[in-house]
C-alpha cells in the first residue's frame, strides 16, 4: 500500500513508519521537523515537511495514496487543537485528492463504556482533570471524523508504554477493553497497520489494549 502518516515523529508514529516500511509499504511521513524522524532514509520513504497542517499542504502528500493514518497527539497538558485541526485538514485534503481510507488514534480515556466500577468512578474522573485539554481536542477530532463521508476508523488505546511489539492485542467495539489498562506503542502501530486493510472496521470506533 501507499500510506500517508500524520504525526510520524511521535511515539506511535515512529513505530508505524518502521513497521510499514518493513512490510514493504510505501510511506509518506508528514512531519514538522524532519530531523526528529528516527527512521533511516530509504527508497520507499518520502518525508514531507508541514509546519502547519492545512488542506493545501496535505493534498499533495495524500494524492495517489491508499490511506491516511493519523497518530497526531498533544505533547504536553497545555490547551491544544492539534488533533482537531489535523482532522479538518486531512478530511479536506483527502476529499480533494479522492482518497477514502482514514484511520485515527484517539484515547480510551474519553469514555467509560466497558470499564469496571473503580475505573469508571475514580480513575477516569482523575484522568479527565489531568488530561482535559487533550481529551477535549480528541473529542472534537472524533466528531469531525464521524461526520465525514470517508471510510474512517477510530482506534482508542489506553495508557501507552515503551514495550516491544507483542502482537497480543485485545479489541472491543462495544466499549473499552475491561481489565487491561495499557498497551505498547509498537502494538498500537501494529494494530493500525492491520486496520487499514480491514474493511470490517470501516466506520467503527475500536478500543484496544494489551492482551
Amino acid at each position: 500500500m501507499k500510506l500517508t502518516i500524520l504525526g510520524a515523529t511521535g511515539g506511535v508514529g515512529t513505530h508505524l513508519v518502521r513497521q510499514a516500511l518493513a512490510a514493504d509499504h510505501h510511506v509518506t511521513a508528514v512531519v514538522r521537523d524532519p530531523s526528529r524522524l528516527a527512521v533511516e532514509p530509504q527508497v520507499r520513504l518520502e518525508v514531507v515537511t508541514a509546519k502547519e497542517l492545512d488542506p493545501s499542504t496535505l493534498a499533495p502528500a495524500v494524492t495517489g495514496r491508499d490511506a491516511v493514518i493519523s497518530t497526531l497527539g498533544a505533547r504536553d497538558r497545555r490547551p491544544t487543537t492539534v488533533c482537531a485541526n489535523g482532522a479538518r485538514a486531512a478530511i479536506a485534503a483527502m476529499r480533494e485528492a479522492g482518497v477514502n481510507r482514514y484511520v485515527v488514534v484517539s484515547a480510551s480515556g474519553l469514555v467509560t463504556d466497558g470499564d469496571g466500577v473503580f475505573t469508571r468512578s475514580l480513575v477516569k474522573p482523575l484522568l479527565w482533570r489531568v488530561l482535559r485539554e487533550s481529551y477535549r481536542d480528541m473529542q472534537e477530532m472524533e466528531e469531525l471524523v464521524r461526520a465525514s463521508d470517508l471510510a474512517w476508523t477510530i482506534v482508542r488505546p489506553p495508557r501507552l508504554t515503551a514495550g516491544e511489539r507483542t502482537g497480543r492485542i485485545r479489541s472491543s467495539a462495544d466499549g473499552n477493553v475491561r481489565g487491561s489498562f495499557s498497551i505498547a506503542r509498537a502494538d498500537v502501530a501494529d494494530y493500525l497497520l492491520r486496520t487499514v486493510a480491514d474493511d470490517s472496521l470501516v466506520k467503527a470506533t475500536i478500543s484496544i489494549a494489551h492482551g
